[in-house]
């Protein structure tokens, strides 16, 4: 399985990162990426992917046994009240230079909380997608309460740009622009909530266009709600699409990792390198 969202690099792993990462590996997740939220969080992203695969180079016994770990670098939404213009310069000199960099972001829109004023989200999820298509990198989006202004940059976002519009909890129009757009959806722990009633949009969802994330430490799914989440509950994530979706956990399983590898332009071979 893959998980293709989650945040290791925050503080409620510090005592336990590396042992998180192998209980990945143990639930049948082999590949990782872990998304940044800021410049700070980017290079420490680059770092840890950088650091855990310089490890498993060094031991050809843990090379075959962990989970491959990638990550992103952008600036999300809630942090662009508080972040320089020549952070952007410095995030696309880390995605270009860094191999273990695969996408930019998250970067995006969120009205629910409004932590930065809205014309400079835009402007910097507009400014973010430049990026992407200059370094022809793929884009890592969230949206919360944005579905309209979401819709309008991606329709005049540049076209090479492969867009994943994480933790997707919109509705049917912005699902719709998406997939028009070109856009990997990704579905999170929140399709194990009772309260979830977004069913119609996951099975709406083309097989090739299917993500699988934990967004962890956040959103634990069913059975692990209101615990610190963890790549190695995907497995839950997956299984509930499966449910929603009247497919065999092993299809969704199966799909979700082929599309995320294709996504980050990982290759097939790319589970333990």
């Amino acid at each position: 399985m893959f998980d293709s969202h989650c945040h290791l690099t925050d503080g409620r792993f510090d005592e336990d990162r590396a042992a998180v990462l192998d209980a990945a590996f143990q639930a049948g997740v082999t590949r990782i990426v872990t998304v940044a939220s800021n410049l700070e969080d980017a290079r420490a992203a680059a770092k840890l992917a950088r650091s855990h695969a310089e490890l498993a180079g060094s031991d050809s016994e843990l090379a075959g046994s962990h989970a491959a770990l990638w990550s992103t670098a952008g600036i999300h939404p809630h942090e662009v009240s508080e972040t320089e213009d020549a952070d952007l310069a410095a995030v696309r000199e880390l995605a270009a230079t860094d191999p273990r960099v695969v996408a930019i972001g998250e970067t995006g829109l969120d009205y629910f909380y409004d932590h930065s004023p809205r014309e400079l989200q835009r402007r910097w999820f507009e400014a973010q997608l430049e990026v992407a298509a200059e370094l022809d990198l793929p884009i890592v989006i969230h949206t919360r309460e944005a579905e309209d202004d979401t819709i309008a940059v991606l329709r005049n976002a540049p076209e090479s740009v492969l867009k994943v519009l994480h933790c997707f909890t919109g509705n049917m129009k912005l699902l719709e622009v998406g997939l028009e757009e070109g856009c990997y959806v990704s579905f999170a722990g929140i399709v194990t909530f009772s309260k979830f009633d977004g069913q119609e949009v996951v099975r709406a969802v083309p097989e090739d266009r299917l993500l699988a994330e934990t967004d962890a430490p956040y959103l634990a799914p069913v059975p692990r709600r209101g615990k610190r989440n963890e790549p190695a509950f995907v497995t839950h994530v997956v299984a509930a699409l499966a449910d929603i979706r009247g497919e065999s956990v092993g299809a969704v399983a199966e799909a979700t990792a082929r599309n995320a590898v294709r996504c980050y332009a990982l290759g097939e071979h790319a589970a333990n390198d």
